[in-house]
């Protein structure tokens, strides 16, 4: 089991730039391939950015692409998405979750993650 917890988000104004951190705890974060969720208010939660237990593979939403990355220090126990040139439309709760790397990695998809982090708030203004 892995517990999560996200921080970084704040209001911040369109073209700016965030780094969120989804630290991680118990069992070893190196088990563990990573994502980056979002859900805006009154939306589904939605895939934003994933990458693989060691760092080899990274896959983004068309969305982010180009202005978001993800990244991963297994020393740390910890998974960043620096976010870039942020839009209004970015603006949601950012969940960072975990899979098991022993298992088929459909990164897109929420049933693959088993362990969630509670959130945390980004803002863009416009």
């Amino acid at each position: 089991q892995v517990q999560l917890v996200e921080s970084g988000g704040r209001l911040v104004q369109a073209g700016g730039s965030l780094r969120l951190s989804c630290a991680a705890s118990g069992r070893s974060f190196s088990d563990y391939n990573m994502g980056w969720f979002r859900q805006a208010a009154g939306m589904e939660r939605e895939f934003v950015a994933a990458i693989i237990w060691n760092g080899d593979g990274t896959y983004y939403a068309d969305s982010v692409k180009g202005r978001f990355t993800i990244s991963r220090d297994n020393a740390k126990n910890t998974v960043y998405l620096q976010m870039n040139s942020l839009k209004p439309e970015d603006t949601a709760v950012y969940y960072c979750a975990a899979a098991m790397k022993y298992r088929s990695f459909h990164y897109r998809l929420r049933d693959t993650y088993r362990y969630w982090g509670q959130g945390t708030q980004v803002t863009v203004s416009s």
